[in-house]
C-alpha cells in the first residue's frame, strides 16, 4: 500500500465525458444556427399582406336607396290614410243606421198618434151625432110620436117572419158585445141583426151602413115590430137594432152592456127601414 493512500485529495473529481461532449454539441449547434441565420438574414422573404377592397357606394346606388326609402314611407302613409278612411266610413255607416232607426221609430209613433186621433175624432162624431138626433127628436116631439106609436104596436101583434126575428133577438139578450162578433154567444150590432133576419131566410149586408138602406125607409111614427132601427144617416149609420114592439128595441149596444132590450127613449134612433 502506498504511503499516500490515506491522504485526501483536494482536486475536484473529473466530470463525466459524455455530459461534456453533449454540452459542447449543444453549444456548437446553437452557434451554427446563429451563424446560418446571420448569413441568410438578407435573403429572407418579406411578409405577405393581403388588401381587401371595400365596395364603393356610387351616386346611383345612393339615389336608389333614397328612392326606396321614400317609396316605403309613401306606402306607410297610404296605409295610414286608408285606415283613417275605413274608420270614417264605418262611423258614418253606424250614424246613418242609427238615424234610420230613429226615423222609423218616429214614423211609427206618428202613425199611431194619427190613428188614435182619428179613432178619437170618430168617437166624438158618433157622440155628437147621437146628441144631435136626440135634440132633433125632442124639438120636433118625435120621441112622443114614437112612444105613442110603440104603445099601440106591441110585440104580440107581430106574426110570421117578424115574430121569428123578434124571438131570435130577444133570445140573445145578455150575450156579450164583441166588435166583429157574429154569434152564437157574442155579437156586434150589425152581426146580431144579420143573424136574426138570416133565420127567416133574408140575407142582409154585414155592416150597419148597408143595412140602413137595405129595405124601405119608414117614419119613426109608423114603426112595426121587426123593423130595423138605425142611428146616424141612412147609408152612413154607425149602429142598428131591431124594433120589437111595445116602444122597445133589442140591440148589441157596446162592450159594457152587451145585448140589451131597452125603450126607444133610452137611445132614440135616427130612422128605420122595413125589410119584411
Amino acid at each position: 500500500m502506498s504511503h499516500t493512500a490515506h491522504i485526501p485529495s483536494h482536486r475536484k473529481p473529473r466530470r463525466n465525458a459524455p455530459k461534456t461532449a453533449l454540452r459542447a454539441g449543444v453549444a456548437g449547434g446553437v452557434l451554427s444556427t446563429i451563424a446560418v441565420a446571420g448569413a441568410a438574414g438578407p435573403a429572407q422573404a418579406e411578409p405577405v399582406t393581403q388588401t381587401i377592397e371595400m365596395p364603393t357606394i356610387t351616386a346611383g346606388l345612393s339615389t336608389a336607396v333614397a328612392a326606396s326609402a321614400q317609396a316605403t314611407q309613401q306606402v306607410a302613409q297610404d296605409l295610414q290614410t286608408q285606415a283613417q278612411e275605413d274608420a270614417a266610413a264605418a262611423t258614418a255607416a253606424k250614424t246613418a243606421k242609427k238615424a234610420k232607426a230613429e226615423a222609423v221609430r218616429k214614423a211609427e209613433a206618428k202613425k199611431k198618434a194619427e190613428a188614435a186621433a182619428k179613432a178619437k175624432a170618430e168617437a166624438a162624431a158618433q157622440r155628437a151625432s147621437r146628441s144631435a138626433v136626440r135634440t132633433t127628436l125632442s124639438a120636433t116631439s118625435g120621441s112622443t110620436a114614437v112612444a105613442s106609436t110603440a104603445s099601440s104596436s106591441s110585440s104580440s101583434s107581430a106574426t110570421g117572419s117578424a115574430a121569428s126575428v123578434i124571438a131570435f133577438v130577444k133570445a140573445q139578450v145578455g150575450d156579450a158585445y164583441v166588435s166583429g162578433g157574429t154569434g152564437p154567444n157574442s155579437w156586434d150590432c150589425s152581426g146580431l141583426v144579420q143573424a136574426a133576419f138570416r133565420s127567416v131566410g133574408v140575407d142582409l149586408p154585414r155592416v150597419s151602413q148597408a143595412q140602413s138602406t137595405a129595405g124601405t125607409q119608414v117614419s119613426l111614427s109608423n114603426l112595426q115590430p121587426g123593423d130595423i132601427l138605425y142611428w146616424g144617416g141612412a147609408g152612413s149609420a154607425y149602429h142598428v137594432g131591431v124594433y120589437v114592439g111595445g116602444g122597445e128595441f133589442v140591440g148589441a149596444q157596446n162592450s159594457s152592456t152587451g145585448v140589451v132590450q131597452r125603450p126607444l127613449s133610452y137611445d132614440p134612433p135616427s130612422g128605420a127601414v122595413r125589410v119584411l
